[in-house]
């Protein structure tokens, strides 16, 4: 009896780590963590909230976090994981901060959706101070098979970059994404 009841514990243990819900959490800390690594940032803007997982992130690391969404019926689900947070409607395009306001800005999932990605990335430089980070999905042929015309490749992204006015790109690659870091 003893063995049965470790047994349907431990099944237990697996399918909670197995938990995808867990394993989103754990992606999502670990990119802010990669986010984060090498400056000191105190202000974020979250590009395109989405469900609020990066908001929420970015604030239990003590950050003052706004951001923006394209769907304002994600605005609340964003206030909710950060109330004290600004969030507004907007898109990526045309950010309705002042210049210069956030020491990070992130954007999650989103640079390959704009028709305009100069534009989108020439306004995070513009209320960014010190970096921009972007998650995308992963651009190695070999890897993850023949990559979709959308996903950008470090070196498309890092010539929008530089025109753009950042000056320096680091691609990280992460299972099945990778990780933009734009130093200003």
């Amino acid at each position: 009896m003893r063995g049965t009841m470790h047994e349907k514990r431990f099944e237990g243990d697996i399918a909670r780590l197995r938990n995808p819900e867990r394993i989103a959490r754990l992606e999502v800390e670990r990119v802010v963590t990669l986010c984060l690594e090498g400056v000191q940032i105190k202000s974020v803007l979250d590009v395109g909230t989405g469900t609020g997982l990066f908001a929420e992130a970015f604030a239990k690391r003590g950050l003052a976090v706004s951001g923006v969404d394209v769907n304002p019926e994600m605005l609340p689900v964003a206030r909710a994981y950060v109330p004290d947070g600004d969030f507004r409607e907007s898109t990526a395009e045309a950010l309705p901060f002042a210049d210069a306001t956030f020491d990070m800005v992130f954007m999650g999932l989103l640079l390959h959706e704009s028709d305009e990605q100069l534009q989108v990335l020439s306004e995070a430089r513009r209320v960014a101070r010190m970096r921009t980070g972007i998650l995308e999905w992963a651009y190695r042929e070999e890897d993850f098979g023949a990559p979709l015309e959308y996903r950008l490749a470090p070196d498309i992204l890092e010539d929008l970059a530089k025109e753009a006015g950042f000056r320096e790109l680091e691609a990280i690659p992460l299972t099945k994404l990778v990780l933009y870091r734009l130093t200003v």
